[in-house]
């Protein structure tokens, strides 16, 4: 796939998530999962992330939100990395997780919470 928004959608996914992450899965992809990578990345990534009307720290802080919302451990995890690329601080994660704990349950936050401890860690450890 070539159009101009899958493109669009794959600079800034690699830009957010990581390019190693990015190439990853669409290395993976086969002939059952290729076409959820495709509009992942062209639909979401280029046609949504690609507005500007939000800035990606915004769009990763509402992001953090629902997927602790919806319960997500994975795309959490993905997305705390991606927060934090996008110029989140841990202080930022941790008032949006408050935010959720009353709004979308405490058990779903303290999951979220135990997961950004884990990405915190890793990425510290990268960095020495």
């Amino acid at each position: 796939m070539s159009d101009d928004n899958y493109e669009k959608g794959l600079k800034i996914r690699r830009e957010v998530l990581g390019a190693e992450y990015v190439d990853k899965a669409i290395a993976n992809a086969d002939d059952f999962n290729r076409p959820l990578q495709e509009l992942v990345t062209s639909y979401c990534w280029g046609s949504v992330w690609g507005r500007e009307e939000l800035s990606r720290r915004d769009r990763s802080l509402i992001n953090l939100a629902m997927l602790t919302a919806l319960n997500r451990p994975h795309e959490i995890k993905l997305h705390l990395h991606g927060a934090l690329n996008n110029g989140l601080t841990k202080d930022d994660i941790r008032e949006v997780l408050l935010q959720t704990a009353i709004y979308c349950g405490v058990p779903a936050a303290i999951d979220s919470f135990r997961i950004a401890r884990e990405v915190f860690a890793e990425r510290e450890a990268e960095n020495k």
